[in-house]
């Protein structure tokens, strides 16, 4: 039977930390996702997100990192999938394989194929209908809406009368769609939670009326997100403001201005590392490491946060 989770509040898609010999270091996946678990405001974590650099993990190994962050928060917090597959049988089983590993919900990528091709809007219920079979809640990951795997509004809104679609991941970077999506899910179902996860500009996507923040710059920042979250529900604009001000040089100095990329990935990692919240900032190739101009920018950045230790 399928458990209702709560998905309003921050959710992080953390990180996954590797060995100098690129294998998954479960201790230190284990450490990072029991500080997650401690941080004000983190109602969920979500594994194998782009942020987790999931286009490196074989299937096995993408169920690996859900089964030890699962066992890790196990009565804490619960844990999200995400899959990202080609066809249906495949989704399926990997489906399967994180529900077998301990997650509670699966965040669905749009198969990558559909970036170049495009879809069909009945391919996409039916996608979500084969997924839902393996009993779990499912958030939809919105693409952005320069890219042909881009969901339209009566899409999304098909999704959200879906039983068994829980939440949306919604990414448009396209304020005027974000906007009008958000719209037609609350029309079509007033209580499927809507998660920003336009972590470069989090201000500006928080205030359309959204139900929280699924982002990776949540498994660097979490508690400086946290408040950024409380501010805007609160509806104090000058504190939230205040708060952007001081995300914003580590926004830029990990995203580069533009929207998270794998050597993005790989500048957060080290951002980790220089705040002392990972103890080694290797990612897989060919991700490649900041080079010395980004390594002095993400420096100064998290200087001016506070948050250096190394």
């Amino acid at each position: 039977m399928r458990t209702i989770q709560n998905y309003r509040g921050l959710i992080p898609a953390i990180a996954c930390p590797f060995t100098s010999d690129h294998r998954i270091d479960e201790p230190a996946l284990r450490k990072h996702a029991s500080w997650l678990a401690t941080q004000p405001g983190v109602v969920a974590v979500m594994t194998n997100g782009h942020t987790g650099e999931v286009f490196s993990l074989l299937p096995r190994e993408r169920a690996e990192v859900t089964r030890i962050v699962a066992d890790e928060l196990k009565g804490r917090l619960p844990v999200i999938s995400s899959i990202v597959c080609e066809g249906t049988r495949d989704a399926t089983e990997q489906a399967a394989m994180a529900r077998e590993a301990g997650a509670k919900a699966l965040d669905v990528m749009p198969p990558h194929h559909w970036l170049r091709f495009g879809f069909r809007p009945d391919h996409v219920t039916r996608y979500f209908e084969a997924i839902a079979s393996v009993g779990l809640d499912l958030v939809a990951h919105v693409y952005p809406a320069w890219t042909r795997a881009s969901y339209s509004s009566a899409t999304l809104a098909e999704l959200a009368r879906l039983p068994a679609v829980a939440a949306f991941k919604v990414g448009q970077r396209d304020m005027n769609k974000y906007a009008a999506d958000i719209a037609a899910i609350r029309q079509a179902d007033a209580s499927k939670a809507i998660l920003t996860c336009h972590d470069e500009y989090l201000l500006a996507s928080m205030v359309q009326g959204v139900d929280g923040a699924l982002v990776g710059f949540a498994t660097f920042i979490p508690s400086l997100i946290n408040d950024l979250w409380e501010a805007v529900k609160a509806g104090d604009l000058k504190r939230a403001v205040a708060v952007q001000a001081v995300i914003t040089p580590l926004k830029d100095a990990v995203y580069g201005g533009g929207e998270p990329t794998g050597e993005a990935h790989a500048r957060m990692k080290m951002g980790m590392y220089l705040a002392g919240v990972l103890d080694s900032p290797t990612v897989r190739p060919p991700t490649e490491a900041p080079n010395e101009a980004e390594m002095a920018a993400l420096r100064a950045a998290v200087a001016q946060a506070g948050l250096l230790k190394r």
